[in-house]
């Protein structure tokens, strides 16, 4: 029997595989010869002595992965700020920008009667009014939780923060500093942006699609978890970006930022791992400004 879902699940669900599931469509899950097998680097710059960190997440991942990864977290434990794609502050998170919706979606034109039962048994317990989700955001959360349920498994050591999340959590235990490079409204929006237009007979097949993985436990698609937990990377960096909306434009309005804090504080940033990939990515514009990027294995 399928479990209802907890809080703390959605909290960060619609916005966590955001870069994520977009950004890697094309990557092979076997070992490449190109492939550099960390998702952890080191940055520093001639013009100051401060020492920084790019950690590559996927965002199904959460504690059990990261508490196994020593260097990460020595790294982010000499760190005096968190960097991450967004922040979770009460009463701007997801539930909070979907719940103030008016517009409700009509989900017997996007669900047969049996997945529409799924669907509000999964929701049962939910602080988040699945009525007002949009077809996309129902889509990107039900993906997670299928690389989290069927994929990775209900680990007991696990907690149902997104790895991105844990990392936070981490921080704050620490006494390490926070910063958000957009709010979650906007990644929600994005979300939307990206597939606007999209016809409704699509977002009924994929919807339908991903529910049935769910059901049947099916595992057939979790190979890009598998080759992401041995690191069995190809960042392609001289490849052009395979998403402009998700990801060039993201990596454009981020690096002067990135760029500003690497210069005065020691940093730590965890955003998503396609971001730092292709020729758009966050290692090739830190190259290009002049920065040091060191690959440090953690497997």
């Amino acid at each position: 029997m399928e479990h209802t879902i907890k809080k703390r699940i959605f909290f960060g669900a619609l916005v966590s595989l955001l870069s994520f599931q977009f950004g890697l469509a094309q990557i092979k899950s076997e070992t490449d010869v190109n492939s550099i097998n960390t998702i952890l680097f080191k940055v520093t710059s001639s013009n100051n002595d401060h020492v920084s960190y790019l950690f590559g997440t996927h965002h199904a991942f959460g504690k059990v992965f990261f508490d196994s990864l020593t260097l990460a977290n020595q790294a982010l434990a000499s760190s005096e700020l968190l960097i991450k794609e967004n922040l979770n502050i009460p009463g701007q998170m997801a539930e909070d920008v979907i719940n103030s919706r008016a517009v409700v979606t009509r989900w017997n034109k996007f669900l047969n009667k049996d997945n529409l039962s799924y669907i509000k048994t999964l929701f049962a317990k939910s602080p988040t009014d699945y009525n007002k989700m949009t077809p996309t955001e129902m889509y990107v959360f039900l993906n997670r939780h299928f690389k989290q349920r069927v994929c990775l498994g209900n680990n007991p050591n696990d907690t149902f923060l997104s790895l991105d999340d844990y990392i936070a959590t981490k921080a704050v235990e620490q006494n390490i500093e926070l910063f958000g490079l957009e709010t979650t409204k906007e990644q929600i929006d994005l979300i939307n942006k990206d597939v606007e237009g999209m016809p409704r007979r699509n977002h009924k097949r994929r919807l339908a699609n991903i529910i049935k993985k769910i059901k049947t436990q099916n595992v057939n698609d979790c190979g890009e978890l598998n080759w992401y937990s041995k690191m069995e990377i190809d960042y392609q960096l001289n490849e052009p970006c395979r998403n402009a909306l998700l990801l060039t434009d993201r990596n454009d309005r981020w690096i002067k930022e990135i760029s500003n804090l690497f210069q005065k504080k020691n940093c730590f940033m965890a955003v998503g791992l396609s971001h730092f990939m292709y020729e758009c990515g966050l290692i090739n514009q830190l190259t290009e400004l002049g920065y040091t990027i060191t690959r440090i294995e953690v497997k």
